[in-house]
């Protein structure tokens, strides 16, 4: 994978798994990751090849991979086994919903969780997010890699509770501020890799404890499916984050942290405050 990302203090930056250099050195045309993303639709050019020298990724803290994310979607219900868990059929047709641009925070959080009055009980969710790098309409799913900049992980919070008093009350459920963490890298896929996701293993981790663990394969909806059908529906755009669903959810209280685990993408951790 080559990867995308924002320092703590906004400097975006592109590299591999050995490292990075900044993202002028590479693209002098883009001042941000946004800039960058119709680039990563045909693969980001290599490190090694640009004239910087490498810094290591942990000489540096970083932020989440976008500051100015596009419309988020969130989609219910993806993995069989959770759908099993809520004692929900699965949907016929991908489960939908907008989170707005207010709710998302990056690496660490902290996840502010809602006063007690207003919710008694959070779940957290590991999600891989799949990310739009161009401006797109009704594209056709074999076709859909030429929009898609790449992925990351996110954790989704909900407002259970909430959202168990009325199914009409999702999007406050879904939309607290720092409901949704980005995570600090942005992986894009080598320019002409064949890689289906399929094998690749999403994991909800609470205080180091894996709560919920599933493959991408075994999605109702794959992530470019996802796209496909949601560029049926309205135009697409650079920026637009689409999390595919969560293998579980698990509730948490302040003092925990959470962590999303996806296999060949990344990882980003929050700690749980009130």
């Amino acid at each position: 994978m080559r990867y995308l990302a924002r320092s703590a203090a906004g400097r975006p930056v592109v590299g591999d798994d050995g490292g990075f250099v900044p993202l002028s050195a590479a693209y002098p045309d883009a001042g941000s990751v946004r800039d960058a993303l119709a680039h990563a639709t045909d693969g980001l050019r290599g490190v090694d090849s640009l004239p910087a020298a490498r810094t290591a990724w942990e000489a540096e803290s970083f932020g989440p991979f976008l500051g100015d994310p596009g419309k988020l979607f969130g989609i219910g219900l993806n993995y069989a086994d959770h759908a099993a868990d809520l004692s929900e059929a699965p949907p016929d047709e991908p489960a939908s919903f907008f989170k707005p641009a207010t709710a998302a925070t990056g690496p660490g959080g902290p996840v502010r969780l809602p006063p007690t009055a207003e919710s008694e009980r959070v779940t957290a969710e590991a999600e891989l997010a799949v990310v739009v790098g161009r401006t797109c309409r009704n594209v056709d799913e074999s076709e859909v890699d030429d929009v898609i900049a790449g992925f990351a992980p996110v954790i989704d919070m909900t407002a259970e509770d909430v959202l168990q008093r009325n199914p009409r009350f999702l999007t406050r459920a879904k939309s607290y501020d720092t409901f949704l963490v980005l995570g600090p890298r942005l992986a894009v896929p080598e320019p002409d890799a064949d890689d289906s996701l399929d094998d690749v293993e999403v994991r909800t981790v609470v205080n180091d404890t894996v709560e919920s663990r599933n493959t991408v394969a075994n999605m109702h909806f794959s992530p470019r499916e996802l796209v496909a059908f949601h560029s049926r529906v309205m135009t697409l755009e650079p920026g637009d984050v689409i999390s595919t669903g969560t293998p579980g959810a698990h509730p948490v209280e302040p003092g925990d942290s959470v962590r999303a685990e996806v296999d060949r993408v990344g990882s980003v951790s929050a700690d749980v405050v009130r």
